[in-house]
């Protein structure tokens, strides 16, 4: 294909602005619409769309007829989505003639599904991906368009991920836009990379709970998962609730039995708590109550 490309853009979050940023500076990518999430609170693309003078739609099941009879007017030509929250289905993923596609902050075939960031974390992971793929009915299976892998360290957390994520997600999915506007992408089918994949659920309240019976490495990699701008590792005394935002790691801790969860010992920034298999350095920490040595952490 040569010339411009429309695109219908589902999107939402500062994932979607830096995005809208570098397709409305070419000018041979034309935004037709902007759909945000239906709960959406975030007007920057409202207000994106009131200065560049393009289509703003919200409320609307993107599966219904009554949307598709909407957006079957526009005759886009590809449909991009950008931390959209509802499912695309086949009408409306076949509706432009070049499909829809999507940006995944995630290594598929692995880690589809939701709150990956704080998934890859959890899981020690040294690097997290970037995907953008062609949407199909599952759930992140579609082919591959582009994928980029990013590493971790020891001092990333869930705060400094999203960071990184912002800006490629954004010049991700602006280079896989070019690639389908210039007709050069090498589909790549997620089997061939792994034949099954993995799956990753959604985060809900309740799932802040640390337990102490977990190795000092599991608990890090919990804290940093969750910590600012997530809701932060929660542990309780005296039915009191304590906020954790950050965890350090001892060099050569000795593993040993012990009670996990008692505070034994205190530092500058906060204090050390026994874990199953050694101990760990919390801070940053929200509390009711006076922390002291001797207490023990639900």
């Amino acid at each position: 294909m040569s010339g411009k490309i429309k695109i219908g853009y589902f999107a939402d979050g500062p994932w979607s602005h830096n995005a809208f940023n570098l397709l409305i500076e070419d000018d041979s990518i034309e935004i037709a619409f902007i759909v945000p999430r239906t709960d959406s609170k975030d007007d920057t693309l409202k207000v994106y769309a009131e200065k560049y003078k393009i289509d703003y739609i919200k409320g609307y099941n993107i599966n219904s007829d009554e949307f598709i009879d909407i957006a079957v007017k526009y005759e886009c030509d590809l449909f991009v989505s950008m931390s959209f929250n509802q499912i695309f289905k086949e009408r409306i993923i076949n509706l432009p003639r070049f499909k829809t596609i999507n940006c995944h902050a995630g290594k598929l075939p692995f880690y589809r599904g939701r709150n990956i960031l704080n998934w890859a974390l959890i899981n020690d992971e040294k690097e997290f991906g970037i995907t953008v793929h062609y949407i199909d009915e599952g759930i992140d299976t579609g082919d591959i368009i582009l994928q980029r892998t990013f590493p971790i360290s020891e001092d990333d957390n869930y705060k400094s991920l999203l960071n990184v994520s912002f800006t490629e997600c954004a010049t991700i999915l602006y280079d896989a836009v070019k690639l389908v506007q210039e007709d050069k992408v090498k589909r790549i089918k997620q089997s061939d990379i792994h034949p099954v994949g993995s799956y990753c659920g959604q985060r809900k309240i309740g799932d802040e709970i640390i337990d102490w019976n977990n190795s000092s490495r599991e608990i890090f990699n919990f804290i940093r998962a969750i910590s600012e701008p997530g809701p932060k590792a929660r542990t309780y005394i005296n039915e009191n609730e304590i906020k954790i935002n950050r965890a350090k790691m001892i060099p050569q801790a000795p593993s040993y039995i012990n009670i996990p969860g008692q505070i034994i010992g205190k530092t500058e920034s906060g204090f050390i708590v026994k874990t199953n298999d050694s101990f760990i350095e919390i801070s940053q920490i929200e509390s009711p109550q006076k922390l002291k040595i001797g207490d023990r952490l639900k």
